[in-house]
């Protein structure tokens, strides 16, 4: 029990530090702000690929793992991720 209360109180103090941060840089938000875009901007370009199935017989799934991907990557992550489909899978 005790174990649990240490956890909640390091997370707690982390968000507490993290959101100080937040508003003391400026440049935190603009990166917070391109960082939630390139985040949408995966997933909607999951989301269209996934839209096409029915012409492609390709699904590439939804998932933290591959919307995190290609938010690092881009337009070469999805087609690496295709890629991996095809060949892989």
């Amino acid at each position: 029990m005790t174990k649990l209360y240490l956890l909640w109180g390091i997370l707690s103090i982390s968000v507490i530090l993290l959101m100080i941060i937040l508003f003391r840089y400026r440049q935190a938000f603009q990166w917070l702000g391109y960082l939630c875009f390139n985040v949408a901007l995966a997933a909607f370009l999951l989301y269209i690929v996934n839209l096409l199935e029915a012409y492609t017989q390709l699904e590439v799934p939804i998932n933290p793992l591959t919307v995190g991907t290609i938010s690092v990557l881009g337009i070469p992550g999805l087609v690496m991720l295709i890629a991996l489909k095809l060949w892989i899978v």
